[in-house]
């Protein structure tokens, strides 16, 4: 299984929130610490808050910050909602898709039983589990 940018770029983001969950983080911040479009970024944040994984806040002080532990934020959780307008192949699509062996064919049942034990196992492990070493932050003496 292959999984979208979307999904690996908003992996990486939620990694990095997970090693601070107290700090809130922007999108700016984030996008330059992974090389990521910022545009791109907004909208992974966007689906992410919709799904209370992240929540979010504009302007000064603002950013996104774990809409809960990460220890109670599966990775199956995650990537069932950045991949959930992906269907692993075309006949998996929420309207159908089109298949020119339907219904006789023997591979779907398959490859759905392929994709539901893929996220079974995310679903072992949690976002604490992958969350990156803290960055090193610059400190500003005191005068």
């Amino acid at each position: 299984m292959r999984l979208t940018s979307f999904t690996d770029f908003g992996l990486r983001a939620l990694m990095r929130m997970a090693s601070e969950p107290d700090r809130a983080f922007s999108t700016a911040e984030l996008a330059g610490e992974f090389d990521l479009s910022r545009h791109h970024l907004t909208k992974i944040m966007a689906a992410l808050a919709q799904a209370g994984i992240v929540v979010t806040r504009r302007g000064g002080g603002g950013g996104a910050r774990l809409g809960r532990a990460a220890d109670k934020i599966s990775l199956g959780d995650i990537v069932r909602v950045l991949e959930s307008d992906q269907a692993l192949v075309n006949c998996f699509a929420a309207d159908g898709g089109s298949c020119s062996i339907s219904p006789q064919c023997r591979l779907k049942a398959r490859l759905g039983s392929a994709e539901t034990a893929f996220l079974a196992e995310l679903d072992r492990s949690t976002l604490a589990e992958v969350a990156l070493p803290p960055l090193a932050h610059a400190s500003i003496p005191a005068l």
